[in-house]
């Protein structure tokens, strides 16, 4: 008897273990003194340019929202982005990015549960420069162009369970944020879901897939049009706020707010009010004690569709890049989980060992190669 009950506290034991090794170890960014200040990315690169802009002013360790494709899982290039990160002192928000859909031109290919394994395990070898290890569970999927052509909450709810265990399980450290809508979209079927609609049918499709998330992206724009005034409309920069509203009634809990896109086109709005803008925004409208972050889209935008964003244009600083430059900051002071060596390594010869743990399950990946091969199927008999 003694030993069958030493053999049920043994087994209450470990059950009690490892389920305190997957419990959410990150922390309150709010704990800790938080500089809101940030930019949006699209290339490394940029980090030179971006650090004096949201750490200016009395300002330290602002933040940084940039993509990483699925084709782009480059150990050496990710890991030095980490460093220079740490070195320039900005946390980094690194959004989930699928490629473009081969059969569907114009649209970003539907993410599958084995993209995510493949990140998590990916993002898990690099040293990140804080404790919390921001990631963003991919883009506006509440537009079909950004979903394998037609949006889907209930796949979408779905990934973002997968996300928020898988992540979890490869490390506690990981903050897990729901991607950030489109807060312009119309209810189109087939095309476009408005974002409240989105997330409404996407908790109906997992009932509480808010509470099993750290936090909340937003793509707080001044809609209609990239070019409204500031107010409290559902579809401008506040709609954070309703949004956030809409997580506390489905789940019972608020979220942590990271304001990944906004800003107003130059195409519509002279530089002086642009200015103005930002300055009221940060002021009356995003200094809301939720927001995390807001990092603007976009730092640099080139030729192309983005170039109404831009902060630099043609080498030189906008008038917004200026504004935003000398704006008063906080001087941030994140939890920091690793401090890199002073100046980058001249050359390596040799790329380091990473171990993956394989945590996918073998039925899924079945599944996976199925929809693989039905797809070179797809191609081969329409080439």
């Amino acid at each position: 008897m003694k030993i069958v009950k030493l053999l049920l506290l043994l087994i209450l034991f470990c059950i009690a273990f490892s389920k305190l090794n997957v419990t959410n170890a990150t922390y309150d960014p709010l704990s800790t003194p938080n500089n809101k200040f940030g930019i949006h990315i699209l290339f490394p690169a940029e980090l030179s340019d971006a650090a004096p802009l949201v750490n200016s002013t009395g300002g330290d360790w602002g933040y940084i929202t940039i993509p990483i494709q699925a084709s782009d899982r480059d150990v050496d290039k990710w890991q030095k982005f980490m460093d220079d990160c740490a070195r320039r002192h900005l946390v980094p928000l690194i959004r989930l990015a699928t490629t473009g859909d081969y059969f569907i031109k114009g649209s970003w290919s539907e993410p599958s549960n084995y993209d995510v394994l493949d990140f998590a395990n990916f993002l898990n070898s690099l040293n990140w420069p804080t404790k919390n290890r921001y990631v963003i569970i991919f883009n506006e999927p509440n537009r079909g162009d950004e979903w394998g052509g037609t949006p889907n909450p209930t796949a979408y709810a779905q990934i973002l369970d997968y996300s928020a265990q898988i992540f979890k399980q490869t490390n506690p450290n990981f903050f897990v944020i729901a991607a950030g809508l489109d807060n312009a979209a119309a209810n189109i079927p087939g095309v476009a879901i408005d974002e409240f609609s989105f997330m409404q049918q996407m908790n109906d499709a997992d009932p509480g897939i808010f509470a099993k998330i750290d936090g909340l992206a937003s793509h707080s724009y001044p809609n209609p049009g990239f070019s409204a005034s500031l107010s409290t409309n559902r579809m401008g920069i506040y709609s954070f706020y309703y949004q956030n509203n809409l997580v506390e009634q489905l789940s019972g809990k608020r979220l942590p707010v990271f304001i990944t896109e906004t800003g107003w086109s130059s195409d519509k709005v002279t530089d002086q009010t642009q200015v103005n803008y930002y300055f009221d925004a940060f002021a009356n409208y995003w200094n809301d004690q939720e927001v995390i972050a807001v990092t603007p889209f976009i730092l640099r935008a080139g030729v192309g569709p983005f170039g109404q964003f831009t902060f630099l244009k043609n080498g030189t600083t906008t008038p917004a890049y200026d504004a935003y430059k000398n704006m008063q900051k906080v001087k941030g002071q994140p939890q920091i989980d690793y401090v890199p060596t002073p100046t980058p390594p001249q050359e390596k010869s040799f790329l380091p060992i990473v171990k993956f743990n394989l945590k996918y399950p073998i039925e899924s990946v079945s599944k996976e190669i199925n929809k693989s091969s039905k797809a070179f199927f797809k191609w081969l008999l329409n080439a």
